[in-house]
């Protein structure tokens, strides 16, 4: 007989957004007539760049044709997508990475859970707390993670981030070999600076610290002052892997791709002392257990660098922000604490009424008819906090506010 791994059963039984898609989903059956508006999972409601179609509906032509069709491709993304990439996201900024440092993926979330496979499962992991549910999931399916205790894992450093520390966190008092890093943040939607984030690469040159850094939302960047790379800090390229999306900056979300930087001068050890670059094991890991990315698809994440493309993809992102004002404006006519929605498209919300973050899932579910995301499903000191996206269409955004409104009064 097979024998399990047995880390996935220390998982809760069902992901934070397959929870909040069953009460949902019950509600609404209870209550057919009622309106939902849901400003909760980060999904987009924009539909895809003209650019993006345009460039998709000719590669499936070339599909049609012997001349043109394309089988299988590179496991780490075509030539045309990477070099558009390298010059547009990182030449542009000054940054100097080489073309075989970027892989392209299906999106970050599969590479910030897979990034894992390369590392030993004797590495202590540190998070910022609230954090994306995949980066601890992830580990915990590795079995580098340990036991649950009251909530959090025995072999995880915890860094908490909340309005007293302004959701910076402080650096680690223990000792980690490897910490994620997130932003702009989600969930609180929060930025750091250049400052604080030459910190962060100076600790981790120090102590030999691998930072996991997810850029998925820079695009949503408004304070020039803000960095959109790690990269690009000095010393930044020796101990940072870092990683993109597609999905909320051009909308990609059901089509499917990122990309993620691997340094050649990144390093891990052995067990022995030895130091190895990261770059040629990742390839190593992705010619094995990944397909690359479609050929059309590709093709449509390319068309984000044209002229056209990028007024296009800025026109959206504004859309987005427009309905973070809203809410962040409307939060606070109801005397409402908030944090994030002007360099990211997420609203942090201090729970009113001393609410837990579930407790006001339920309130505001059943008696405004509109869904958002418990704090505590990021973490802990998520708890007291609960997360509004700005990825709803503009009226909806106008209708959940003006219902808030009326409820809390």
């Amino acid at each position: 007989m097979a024998f399990v791994n047995e880390n996935f059963l220390k998982l809760a039984p069902s992901y934070l957004f397959s929870e909040i898609a069953k009460k949902v989903a019950a509600y609404k059956d209870a209550n057919p007539d009622k309106k939902i508006i849901r400003l909760g999972i980060g999904d987009v409601t924009q539909p895809l760049a003209p650019a993006v179609i345009e460039a998709m509906h000719k590669a499936v032509d070339e599909m049609a044709n012997s001349e043109t069709f394309r089988g299988y491709g590179p496991e780490q993304g075509y030539d045309f997508l990477r070099k558009a990439i390298l010059e547009n996201d990182f030449i542009a900024r000054g940054i100097d990475l080489d073309i075989d440092e970027i892989f392209v993926n299906d999106g970050a979330k599969s590479d910030t859970g897979n990034i894992g496979d390369i590392l030993s499962v004797d590495n202590v992991i540190g998070v910022t707390d609230p954090i994306y549910p995949v980066y601890i999931d992830s580990n915990v399916m590795s079995g580098r993670a340990g036991e649950n205790k009251d909530g959090l894992w025995s072999n995880i450093v915890y860094m908490p981030c909340n309005g007293e520390n302004d959701f910076t966190p402080a650096l680690p008092q223990k000792k980690v070999d490897v910490v994620y890093l997130c932003y702009p943040n989600n969930p609180t939607g929060t930025v750091i600076t250049r400052e604080q984030l030459t910190r962060w690469v100076e600790y981790a040159i120090n102590n030999d610290v691998l930072i996991m850094y997810d850029a998925a939302y820079e695009a949503y960047i408004q304070d020039e002052s803000i960095p959109h790379s790690i990269y690009e800090i000095p010393g930044a390229k020796q101990v940072a892997i870092e990683f993109h999306s597609y999905s909320k900056t051009a909308g990609f979300t059901g089509t499917r791709c990122g990309y993620t930087v691997v340094p050649k001068d990144v390093t891990a050890k052995t067990a022995d002392g030895k130091k190895v670059s990261l770059n040629g094991i990742w390839l190593r890991r992705q010619c094995t257990k990944f397909n690359g990315t479609s050929y059309i698809t590709q093709r449509g994440a390319e068309a984000i660098y044209s002229p056209e493309g990028k007024q296009q993809i800025k026109d959206t992102i504004a859309y987005y922000m427009e309905n973070a004002r809203i809410m962040r404006e409307a939060f606070a006519q109801m005397g409402v604490k908030t944090y994030g929605g002007e360099n990211a498209p997420y609203i942090w919300v201090k729970t009113p009424k001393g609410m837990t973050s579930w407790q006001f899932f339920d309130a505001l579910l059943s008696e405004a008819n509109v869904v958002g995301t418990p704090g505590v499903g990021f973490g802990p000191a998520g708890e007291g906090y609960f997360r509004f996206t700005a990825f709803g269409q503009k009226e909806d955004c106008i209708e959940a506010m003006e219902r808030l409104k009326a409820w809390l009064a």
